[in-house]
């Protein structure tokens, strides 16, 4: 609908279209067949003395037809208008009424106004030249401002329309070759003239404008008062078989417009670029926006496909761009040809949607991250989490898998007798402040807090992060876990001073990953590498404080002393199992 009735995004095109337009104004030069005689600000300053402030006498316009005509310009147009007589000087009038009289090739300009009565349209000279819009019109009044100037002479009296007719933004872009009102059409004064030359005119109502940078132009002054000399100075032949257009170029005269140009485009000009598009028949053809339909829907297509492939957003940047330039390139060739191809709205949309998809992927992404930080900081330090996601090594969305791990549980001794004699206020103070601790040595040693079971704390090394010294990461913390627990039983009376744990550690494949169901998620492990953990920390009790399965000593290897315990039967399993005490090096 947009390429259609609505147009949203037309506003998209005609900005667009008017760099373009601009950009392609500077590589056409000035005309060689319509010269522009400007009545500029120097003209208003060198007539002053001779001719006084503006409104000029129009027997000065008279006169300076007559010194044109003499070189045989194919025409003289006129864009100012004469139509109200100068009741002061009327003799005044009567030279200029002459003089476009006895040359039938000057053209007056008239404006259809938006409102008013106006006159009939029967009364109207044919020099106007209204006709019908279709069958069955009947007669009206229609508010043309007419040149009443030479009203006295019907045959003087020939014209067109110098309405400017800007686009939906206030922008002029295009040349109307006639405006209707009241079933009547009014011609331009461009298509008049071209029609008095025999030039063949465009079958639609208006032409896009093929605009020129600059123009051939004379002051209106120096063309005058060169006239008056006995021996002229100025070449006898620079209007020879040109289009003459007389018109305002001073500021303070406002016949000022906004164009592709300029904010403040001399008005005459649009008339004399309108005249000389017509003459060498090379307006701008123009292409219908719904034409540019399938050209978006193949851009938008390219950046879906590639969103759909799971390109890098900076590689279908660089694939936009290069769509972007060779649409581009096409829409330049195509107007140094003639045609006006409106693609700036297309690729509006397909950059729109590239932009759309990279921020609804990097949000899709961040609430991915934010999610699995909130999970992952439940079982890691939050600073080693938030500099993983950052690198991107693990998300939630990583499968379960098998993993060489180092599994540690942790218990408390008697914890259900220290329960019995104390308050349950003073266990839960407690135990927060014995697990703090605790949790904080398991962090401090890139471990993964599995889980508290009541008074028991689960953890392990190896997943999600690779760590090949799992087994001795696991083992120091073990050690330094015992270190936390006699430091806390020196700060603390009461119940943390008797306090005492046992930790066992085993080695081996589980599996790892998120377990659970999609409401609730836990980053666990399981497998029978978790059960030895947790029933070596059973045999604990009596032997030592920290036991090993043969299997962690020998991934620790040389890193700790051992002292061999012995073999010992376990619940679930056959064979006995051999456990290790293990001693730092330096306290041996």
């Amino acid at each position: 609908m947009d390429f259609g009735r609505f147009g949203f995004s037309r506003i998209i095109d005609q900005r667009g279209g008017d760099i373009a337009l601009a950009l392609h104004a500077r590589s056409r030069p000035a005309s060689d067949r319509v010269v522009f005689v400007d009545i500029d600000q120097k003209s208003l300053e060198d007539m002053n003395d001779l001719a006084g402030s503006w409104p000029w006498p129009r027997s000065v316009h008279g006169e300076i037809i007559d010194a044109i005509e003499r070189q045989h310009p194919r025409a003289i147009v006129f864009d100012v208008l004469f139509n109200e007589p100068d009741i002061y000087r009327p003799e005044h009038d009567a030279a200029f009424v002459d003089a476009v009289a006895r040359n039938p090739n000057v053209w007056l300009a008239m404006s259809l106004n938006a409102d008013g009565e106006g006159a009939w349209v029967s009364a109207m000279p044919a020099g106007a030249g209204a006709r019908p819009a279709g069958a069955g019109v009947r007669d009206a009044r229609v508010p043309l401002m007419l040149p009443l100037v030479v009203a006295s002479r019907p045959e003087a009296m020939r014209g067109g329309l110098i309405n400017f007719t800007p686009d939906s933004d206030g922008v002029g872009r295009h040349h109307s070759l006639w405006l209707e009102r009241k079933g009547w059409r009014f011609p331009s004064l461009p298509a008049q003239v071209m029609a008095s030359l025999g030039r063949p005119l465009p079958p639609q109502q208006r032409v896009l404008l093929n605009w020129r940078s600059s123009w051939r132009h004379v002051s209106f002054a120096d063309v005058y008062l060169d006239s008056l000399r006995e021996r002229p100075q100025r070449p006898r032949d620079e209007f020879r078989d040109r289009i003459v257009v007389i018109g305002t170029a001073a500021p303070g005269l406002l016949d000022l417009r906004v164009t592709p140009l300029s904010s403040t485009y001399p008005g005459a000009q649009v008339l004399a670029t309108a005249i000389d598009n017509l003459d060498r028949g090379d307006w701008l053809r123009e292409l219908p926006r719904s034409a540019m339909l399938p050209l978006v829907l193949a851009l938008i297509g390219l950046v879906g496909l590639g969103f759909a492939r799971q390109v890098t957003a900076g590689r279908l940047m660089a694939i936009l761009i290069g769509a972007t330039a060779v649409v581009l390139a096409g829409g330049w060739v195509l107007l140094g040809r003639g045609t006006f191809v409106p693609i700036f709205a297309a690729l509006a949309y397909a950059w729109a949607f590239y932009i759309a998809g990279v921020g609804l992927a990097y949000l899709e992404e961040r609430t991915k991250r934010l999610r699995t930080s909130q999970m992952f900081k439940r079982f890691l330090d939050p600073n080693v989490v938030s500099d993983l996601i950052e690198r991107g090594e693990f998300d939630h969305r990583n499968t379960a898998q098998a993993r060489e791990i180092s599994v540690l549980f942790s218990d408390i001794r008697g914890f259900t007798s220290l329960s019995e004699v104390s308050t349950p206020e003073d266990v839960v103070a407690l135990l927060n402040a014995y697990f703090s601790r605790q949790v904080d040595v398991i962090f401090a040693h890139s471990g993964t807090l599995d889980k508290f079971i009541g008074d028991a704390i689960m953890a392990f090394w190896g997943a999600p992060l690779e760590q090949p010294d799992h087994a001795v990461r696991a083992v120091n913390a073990a050690l330094d876990m015992s270190v936390a627990l006699e430091t806390m039983r020196g700060q603390m009376d009461g119940l943390a001073s008797t306090l005492e744990i046992g930790i066992g550690i085993h080695t081996g494949r589980a599996v790892v990953g998120f377990i659970g169901s999609s409401d609730r998620l836990d980053y666990t492990v399981i497998g029978d590498t978790v059960n030895l953990a947790s029933r070596v920390e059973g045999l604990t009790k009596g032997i030592a404080r920290v036991l090993v399965t043969q299997t962690t000593r020998d991934a620790a290897g040389d890193a700790f002393d051992w002292r061999d315990v012995g073999l010992y039967s376990v619940k679930g399993r056959e064979e006995q199992v051999r456990l290790y005490e293990p001693l730092r090096k330096d306290d041996t």
